[in-house]
């Protein structure tokens, strides 16, 4: 049995393939549901569960699929993870436009998935199997300067190089290696790790 490629599942969605846009979707959704997860911070976290922002992000990215000029399996993760980024942003002008009620607010569930996708920010020796793990690298993740989740996500969950992340953050390739590089050692520092 051979795996199609992603770029072949693209480029069948476009056509409105159904079969190819479900396995498009089932392919990304771990790692869209912990980029959504550590990208979403503490205000969302409190009021949103990550599986709704999922199947959103998920149901407006294939709506957008046929526009998609296929440059590659990273480029098609950033291309996802950037609609998933706006729309936690746009969740957060309405959560603080709104003043929601706390009364709303919901505990999100957590799944040993996650803990897989975050493993990428941690040492590979390091295990996390606890929902306060969790908890913890999300913390960490939010203490972070912006520029640094920038990199860092870019980096370790869409997979870009240095070259294309500092195209796209406006930055020289050696800054993008020090953003990453001491990102990561913060985070291996709060998180009691050894880099």
């Amino acid at each position: 049995m051979t795996t199609e490629s992603t770029q072949d599942l693209v480029l069948a969605a476009a056509k409105a393939d159904k079969q190819a846009l479900e396995r498009l979707l089932i392919r990304h959704l771990p790692q869209l549901h912990g980029f959504l997860r550590l990208r979403m911070g503490k205000l969302l976290r409190a009021r949103e569960t990550p599986d709704d922002l999922v199947q959103s992000v998920a149901r407006e990215a294939l709506a957008e699929l046929s526009q998609l000029e296929w440059r590659g399996e990273a480029a098609f993760r950033h291309w996802l993870f950037t609609r998933a980024q706006h729309k936690l942003t746009d969740k957060v002008r309405y959560l603080t436009a709104q003043r929601r009620d706390p009364e709303r607010e919901v505990t999100p569930t957590d799944s040993r998935s996650l803990l897989d996708c975050y493993g990428a920010l941690c040492t590979p020796s390091r295990e996390l199997a606890s929902a306060e793990a969790l908890r913890q690298i999300e913390a960490a993740f939010d203490d972070l300067p912006e520029d640094y989740q920038e990199a860092i996500t870019q980096y370790r969950l869409c997979g870009l190089d240095y070259p294309q992340i500092a195209e796209r953050m406006g930055r020289s390739e050696g800054a993008v290696r020090n953003l990453v590089y001491r990102g990561l050692s913060r985070l291996a520092i709060r998180l009691g790790g050894e880099g």
